[in-house]
């Protein structure tokens, strides 16, 4: 399990204690953290569930693969830290990590 920090738009903290293995998209879905919309499901076939990895998390997080940073081209306002949560497997590494939610969802 690893503790996930969802920071809202509106700078609302969501705190979401997450299985390892899932992704963080499934856990903010099923947390009902506002803004992350995954109409895909979680198929990296759209952007609706990005979010910006806090710049101390980066590294740990990695990089997007070729397809993540195809979708990614689709977000709205997208960042060096820019990220599609369906694709940042949950693992003890993860641990305490913190993503910010942008103001709106391509």
């Amino acid at each position: 399990m690893a503790k996930i920090t969802y920071i809202a738009h509106d700078g609302t903290r969501f705190e979401v204690e997450a299985p390892n293995g899932s992704t963080v998209m499934e856990n903010a879905i099923k947390n009902a953290v506002p803004g992350i919309e995954a109409e895909c499901g979680g198929a990296c076939a759209c952007a609706t569930c990005h979010v910006y990895v806090d710049q101390n998390w980066v590294e740990k997080a990695g990089t997007p693969e070729a397809m993540e940073e195809d979708m990614l081209d689709f977000a709205y306002d997208v960042q060096p830290n820019s990220r599609l949560s369906c694709q940042i497997k949950v693992t003890d590494d993860l641990d305490g990590l913190v993503v910010n939610v942008p103001e709106k969802q391509a």
